[in-house]
Parts: structure tokens; C-alpha cells; sequence
């Protein structure tokens, strides 16, 4: 999910397949589906679901600079139109009310190379992810370059902190989930999904975040009590980060819903070809 960026909270014990496939049906699939079957065009409710182990903000996976993404003609079907509106509209609110406050307020007091440490700090953190959909991908350059990433930062850029091994010997990160690598092999999109909290996706990239929850170390090392501080306070610093983006794609929009959507669909499309 357009990196918003998405997870299901950590415990001691590695999370069950039964327990994430229960949490999707009851919590977001249902919902959904009962949504896009029981709204009228004129009738759309505005509805989320949260739980004690999701939580992710949407409108922090706005692609960047869509303005600059590659033009294609191809297009993703979209067949739950109106409940994504919906949810389009639940996101939107939910940003400008509530997430974009705190990053201002957060903007104030911490300096940027601060908040930008704490980026590199999660991304590093992450880096299972990336590593191992680059083997999944074939692509083993990308996935000798995380590996060396991960040891130089972890061990000279203060656990990841600063990224020595961009900043000092140019070896970049690999943007790769398990999404993309479901279309490396041929996968298409299916259709588009904008969930709320969790913004804009596909079938495809959805099956692809609940694939990668098995790879991400916050999964597992982090108990309750510090994910609930930890994942929120990740997710505003993100975005305080990127404050502006979202704002200038719906100021250029006829339609901010379609230029999102388009914007996912063809970030994600180039992210798969230029692997």
C-alpha cells in the first residue's frame, strides 16, 4: 500500500496465519463488501474499522510526485467506486483533522535531521522486507545491497540512524514488497481498493502487505505497550515529512479521488518495471 505508509502488532510469538486472515475478514473485508452492497450513489456513509492491531494511516502512501510519474494508458478497474469514494472521503478527513495537526505540531519542536534519523532508523529496521522480495524478485544485486546496507548502518550509522551506506559509499535502498514481486511474476492488480486508515491499494497489493507482515520486525519484536507508541509516533513523523503533497495533488485535481487512484496505479506500475 503507495508506501501511507500501512500493521498488525508485535508480540513475543510470531503471529498466526488464522489470526491476520481473521482480523482482515471480520474487520476490513466484511465491512467493505457489505458497504459496497448496501450503499446508494447518494446515500455513501463514512465508515472505518480499527482493531487492537492495525493501525496505519492512508494518506501517508500519496506516491511522490505524481506530477512526474511515467503517463500509460493503462488503467485499474475500479469496480467498488463507491464505497472507495467513501472511504477517499473518511481518509481525507482523517488527515487534515487529525494526523496533519500532529505533524505540524511535531514539525515544530523536533529539527528536521532529527525526524529524518527516525525515518532511516525504520526503514533499517525494515529492511527484511526489502531484502527478501529482492530474492523473491531475482533481483540479487538489490538484495546484496540491502544486506550491506543493514550491516554498515546498523553497525556505523547508530542502528540506522543515519544512512552511512547512501551518504558515504552511494549504495541505495531497494524499494521492493511482496506486492511488487507478486507482479514481477505476471500478477495483475485486480481492481482498486482505497481501505480506510490504510488508503489506496489493489487486490493484489493487499494480498502483498499481509504477506510482508511475516517479514517486518516490528511484527515481533515490538510487545503492546511499545507499538502503541512506536507505530503512531513512526507514522506522524512521516508524514512530517512530507506535509504538502497530498495538499498539492488535490489543488491540481478536477477530481482528487481519480488523480489519486491514477497516481497509485502508475507509481506502483513503474515501481514493477523498473525493478
Amino acid at each position: 500500500m503507495g508506501k501511507i505508509v500501512f500493521l498488525i502488532s508485535g508480540t513475543n510469538q510470531a503471529p498466526s496465519l488464522k489470526l491476520i486472515l481473521r482480523i482482515f475478514v471480520v474487520l476490513i473485508l466484511w465491512p467493505t463488501l457489505f458497504a459496497s452492497l448496501c450503499l446508494a450513489e447518494d446515500e455513501r456513509s463514512i465508515f472505518a474499522s480499527t482493531s487492537d492491531g492495525i493501525i496505519q494511516v492512508a494518506i501517508a502512501n500519496v506516491p511522490p510526485e505524481p506530477s512526474k510519474l511515467e503517463e500509460t494508458s493503462e488503467s485499474i478497474p475500479d469496480p467498488l467506486e463507491p464505497v472507495n469514494r467513501a472511504f477517499f472521503k473518511f481518509n481525507d478527513k482523517l488527515y487534515f483533522w487529525i494526523l496533519k495537526p500532529l505533524a505540524n505540531g511535531y514539525n515544530a519542536v523536533i529539527p528536521e535531521d532529527g525526524r529524518v534519523g527516525v525515518r532511516n532508523f525504520f526503514s533499517n529496521l525494515t529492511t527484511p522486507i526489502r531484502l527478501v522480495n529482492c530474492l523473491l524478485q531475482v533481483n540479487f544485486k538489490g538484495a546484496g545491497n540491502e544486506a550491506a546496507r543493514f550491516f554498515l548502518n546498523t553497525a556505523f550509522g547508530f542502528v540506522g540512524f543515519f544512512d552511512i551506506a547512501k551518504k558515504d559509499l552511494n549504495i541505495e535502498k531497494s524499494e521492493e514488497d511482496f506486492g511488487q514481486t507478486l507482479g514481477f511474476w505476471g500478477l495483475g492488480p485486480a481492481f482498486y481498493i482505497d481501505w480506510p486508515i490504510f488508503g489506496p491499494s489493489s487486490l493484489r497489493d493487499t494480498a502483498g502487505f499481509f504477506g510482508d507482515l511475516f517479514l517486518d520486525p516490528r511484527t515481533y519484536i515490538f510487545n503492546r505497550p511499545i507499538f502503541y507508541v512506536f507505530r503512531p509516533y513512526e507514522i506522524i513523523n512521516d508524514t512530517s515529512l512530507r506535509i504538502g503533497e497530498y495538499e498539492d495533488l488535490k489543488e491540481s485535481a478536477v477530481d482528487p479521488y481519480i488523480a489519486l487512484k491514477d497516481a497509485y496505479n502508475q507509481y506502483r506500475q513503474n515501481q514493477i518495471r523498473q525493478r
